[in-house]
């Protein structure tokens, strides 16, 4: 039977795509809009890992039964969209930074030689771990964007106050956020969420895993578009 709570996941996306939008107009520069809209395109794309998630970590309801069919959504290209845009520029709106090209010098720096390699640690380590690690897929991206996350460091120190500091900005914005599917779908976490095969571990209602991706995606996306595109941070 079809009830309000089948369309949750439909406008809880909606619900982060309209905090996208506030959070582009707020932003100061035309270069940070620009990185803003850049890394959203980009991180869209996550929306086809989708099945890798369902039903082994969660099982929602979707637009058209998508997700019970055919393990991808509709709902997930628009969460991704907006997630990734939010993370990489809370920073900049906060602190009132914005990217800029890097120097040709500051490019040969010795460290720089492992930029490739930091680029891929993530990925890899996530399908390494898909591939041989008895663990839930959360799990996996939660250790791949750790791992990512100190590689870029490792590689691109200058970054390293945004990383923490969005790593925190993006956990609170997204636990602020889920309290309100919780607020508005009462039982939809215990629901739709595996808790069975997880930690089951909720904190105000909002699992600890959730917790968990918001802080590494913070940590490790907060960086990407500096990296890819060896850019720096300027103030104002």
């Amino acid at each position: 039977m079809i009830t309000s709570a089948y369309y949750a996941w439909f406008f809880w996306s909606l619900l982060l795509l309209v905090v996208w939008a506030v959070i582009y107009l707020f932003l100061k520069t035309k270069a940070s809009k620009r990185e803003m809209l850049i890394v959203s395109a980009w991180t869209s794309l996550l929306g086809l890992t989708e099945p890798i998630f369902v039903p082994r970590y969660w099982n929602p309801p979707s637009l058209f039964g998508l997700a019970y069919r055919t393990h991808f959504d509709l709902e997930s290209f628009i969460f991704s969209f907006a997630i990734g845009g939010i993370a990489v520029v809370l920073y900049e709106l906060f602190f009132s930074y914005r990217p800029d090209a890097m120097g040709g010098m500051e490019r040969h720096h010795a460290r720089h030689r492992y930029h490739l390699w930091a680029l891929l640690s993530a990925p890899v380590v996530f399908a390494a771990l898909l591939l041989i690690a008895p663990i839930n897929p959360i799990y996996s991206a939660f250790i791949a964007m750790m791992v990512g996350g100190f590689a870029t460091w490792y590689c691109r120190p200058d970054l390293k106050k945004k990383m923490i500091a969005s790593a925190f900005l993006f956990l609170g914005l997204y636990f602020l956020y889920f309290l309100t599917l919780i607020a508005a779908y009462p039982g939809y976490v215990e629901r739709v969420w595996n808790l069975s095969v997880i930690s089951g571990i909720l904190i105000a209602g909002v699992p600890l895993e959730e917790l968990m991706f918001a802080f590494g995606l913070g940590f490790y996306w907060s960086s990407v578009y500096e990296h890819v595109g060896w850019h720096k941070l300027t103030k104002g």
